[in-house]
Parts: structure tokens; C-alpha cells; sequence
């Protein structure tokens, strides 16, 4: 007999998560940790790779560390970084990674890495994870609530799926967000392109960030003694470039930005080829309606200037992991609240920031504010442990949204 996704896949569940990347994966496993039946479909081949800048901030750390999933990290070989250095033209900022709120060191690990960590952690939990499978349709009740959903496998199965929530966790472009009619609440302004590739034989120690007027690179050390080097520019001028070869736009951005870290790499091997991202305006993407909610990507995307998206996504999954768990849907309005509270200074800075429109001087006031929005979203992580004392506490989210709207 033929295995078919759509045979995979029962009638009904408490929750349908579509996406299992670290959105996705995150959120299944905090649901399934806290008793719910959980499906997560996702389009792509399992451990297959995605476009990331790797870099885990405090926040992420922390919340891998809490989840019991931060050894695990450790023992997939992906380093320890323990500095961050700013470079301003030809001026170095070091800043080393102080240990406090249960961090010592940060980490990039390769999404295909840190996304099969998930979604083994989510099985472990009791979630089903399918891969090979999108999301078709919605399906809606009476009232217009969505009660459940058609999934899709690649071999052209169908299965209706009944679900008290379902959950968009598929990326920027989401056809989740787009089945329900998500609206758009804020829009970033600015995008910038980006090139990057990894690469091996090239010493790097902790975190490097390159900022000259008009451009940005960034050394970023991963797993397997590979280093992410990226050259970011704005995005028209990555468009009009792009037609004569992402290595020539690379090399010529890198040499601009960073002329040691473009010389150092004539010793060092690329791995693969180049990655290439055009780069879209940021947004804000309602998070939430009736009978379902966005996640991750889906429901709030900044631009990757910043390095961020994947503490934001792991920040997200906790929050809207217990508000799923209280069952209200005031509960779900508070996981909206309380991500706009702790999104909305982040999301504009980055946007600032994406905007190239800023002298050496202005970058280095962006970055201390960026780094003081992030010291707040440590604290409210803190917050969600006092709130219900573990990770995935029924009441936190009303209390947790109400404490950061507050600030």
C-alpha cells in the first residue's frame, strides 16, 4: 500500500501549526509540551537549508536555554561567541558578551542546524511534523471563523484538517496570512539587498559588524569551522548589480564596507555559492483573528540589518504558545499586544538603520538604541517566567501584555 501525506494526517487536532522553522517548530513544541495535539505541516524537505543571518541575540539564548534545548545546541558544534565588534570606518568598538540572565555567550548556528533541533524537540514534545505538505485552503464555519484547513501533500493528496487554531508560520510571503486576510498595521519604509555565502579558513573571534556611509558587511562564525560573511547594500543598487553576478557586487561591496575582511578572504574557500536577497520592506501583519494567528515571519518581518528575526521568532512562539494554551481570544489579543510592544522601537530602528541614509556618527546612536530596545526584551522574557513561573504557564499572556504596554 501507497503512504500518501493526506493518509499521514488525522481528522483533528488542537492546533495546526503551518511551518516548522524556528517560528513554527518553537511554537508546536511549547504547545505540545503543555498537553495539545499539534500538526505541523511544512512545504520543504526536512533539515533542508533557508535564507538566515544566523546570529542568535541574548534573548534567543535565553529562551533556547530555558526550553532545555541549549545543550543540545552545543553539542551540534556550533560555537561560542563571547565578543561583538562594532567597526565604524576605521574605527573598532569591541564589546564583549557579559554573562548575565543566564547567558554567557551567544550562537549562529545554521538553520540546518537549529531547525531540525526544533522540530525534534516538538516531536518529542507529541507534535506530528509533516513535511512535504502546504497549506491549500482554509476551511471556515458558519460565522466565518476558521475552523480547520486543507493541507496539500507534494504528491497531490489532500487531507481536511479540523483545528481549534491555525497557526501562520510560513514565512514573509505567507499564504496562511493571505488565506485569512491578514492586514498589514505597519510597513517599514526601507530594505536593503544582501549577499552572503560561508566560508571556511577564515579566522574570526565573536561577532563583526562593518558600517561605512552607503554600505554594511558582517562576519558572522557558524558551525563546522564555517564563517557567514555578508555584504549589505540598498536595495536598488543590489537590483541594478545583480545582472552582472552576485560575486562581483559581493566582492565590491565587501572591499567598500570592510577592506581587511574582503583581503582576508582571498585566503579562505567559499562553500557552495553565494546567497543572494533583494530585500522587501519590513512589516507588521495583524497577529491574530478568529480561529487562527500568525507566528515568526508571517506575522512580523524586519529587515535583516539588524540580525535579528530569529530571537524575534523564538520571543513570538512563547508568547503566542501561551496564549494559544489559556484558549481566550483575549488572550490572543494580548499576544498581539504584547509583540507590538516589544517589536515596534526594534522594527523602527532596523528600519532606520536599512534606510543607508545615515553618517558614522547616527549608526553608532541607532546601535546603542538598538541595544537598549534588546536589553527590554530580555526583560520581558524574564517577566514571562515570574508571570507563571515555567514556559508554557495558561494566564501569562493577559499579564505579560499588560506589563509591556505599560513600559
Amino acid at each position: 500500500m501507497t503512504t500518501t501525506t493526506a493518509s499521514l494526517i488525522r481528522p483533528e487536532y488542537d492546533a495546526l501549526v503551518v511551518g516548522a522553522r524556528c517560528a513554527g517548530a518553537a511554537t508546536a513544541m511549547l504547545l505540545a509540551r503543555a498537553g495539545l495535539r499539534v500538526l505541523v505541516v511544512d512545504r520543504d524537505r526536512e533539515g533542508s537549508d533557508t535564507i538566515s543571518t544566523h546570529a542568535l541575540m541574548r534573548g534567543g539564548v535565553l529562551q533556547l536555554a530555558r526550553w532545555g534545548l541549549l545543550d543540545r545546541l552545543r553539542a551540534t558544534g556550533t560555537p561560542a561567541v563571547r565578543s561583538a565588534t562594532f567597526h565604524y570606518g576605521h574605527e573598532a568598538l569591541p564589546f564583549a558578551v557579559k554573562p548575565r540572565d543566564g547567558v554567557d555567550a551567544l550562537y549562529a548556528p545554521r538553520r540546518t542546524v537549529l531547525d531540525p533541533l526544533l522540530v525534534d524537540a516538538a516531536r518529542a514534545a507529541g507534535a506530528q511534523v509533516v513535511h512535504g505538505a502546504a497549506l491549500a485552503e482554509v476551511v471556515r464555519g458558519p460565522s466565518g471563523r476558521v475552523e480547520g484547513a486543507v493541507i496539500e501533500g507534494l504528491d497531490g493528496s489532500r487531507a481536511r484538517v479540523a483545528a481549534s487554531i491555525v497557526i501562520g508560520a510560513d514565512g514573509a510571503r505567507s499564504r496562511a496570512a493571505r488565506l485569512v486576510s491578514a492586514p498589514t498595521e505597519r510597513a517599514g519604509r526601507h530594505a536593503c539587498g544582501v549577499v552572503y555565502g560561508h566560508w571556511s579558513g577564515l579566522e574570526v573571534e565573536g561577532y563583526h559588524w562593518y558600517y561605512r556611509p552607503g554600505v554594511s558587511a558582517g562576519a558572522i562564525p557558524t558551525g563546522d569551522g564555517r564563517t557567514c560573511v555578508f555584504a549589505a547594500l540598498p536595495r536598488p543598487r543590489l537590483l541594478d548589480a545583480l545582472p552582472g553576478g552576485a560575486d562581483a557586487v559581493y566582492r565590491e561591496v565587501l572591499t567598500e564596507a570592510a577592506p581587511e575582511l574582503a583581503a582576508a578572504l582571498r585566503s579562505a574557500r567559499l562553500d557552495a555559492r553565494l546567497q543572494p536577497f533583494p530585500g522587501i520592506p519590513g512589516f507588521m501583519r495583524r497577529a491574530w483573528g478568529p480561529g487562527w494567528a500568525l507566528v515568526g515571519d508571517a506575522g512580523y518581518f524586519k529587515d535583516p540589518i539588524t540580525a535579528h528575526g530569529i530571537t524575534d521568532a523564538l520571543r513570538d512562539a512563547e508568547l503566542l504558545a501561551r496564549a494559544v494554551v489559556s484558549g481566550t481570544e483575549a488572550a490572543l489579543a494580548g499576544y498581539q499586544t504584547a509583540r507590538d510592544a516589544a517589536s515596534v522601537e526594534l522594527f523602527e530602528v532596523t528600519d532606520r538603520i536599512a534606510s543607508f541614509e545615515w553618517d558614522l556618527e547616527e549608526a553608532k546612536g541607532l546601535h546603542k538604541l538598538l541595544a537598549r530596545h534588546m536589553a527590554s526584551e530580555v526583560e520581558l522574557l524574564g517577566t514571562l517566567d515570574e508571570t507563571s513561573g515555567g514556559a508554557t504557564g495558561p494566564s501569562a499572556a493577559l499579564g505579560v501584555a499588560g506589563g509591556i504596554a505599560g513600559r
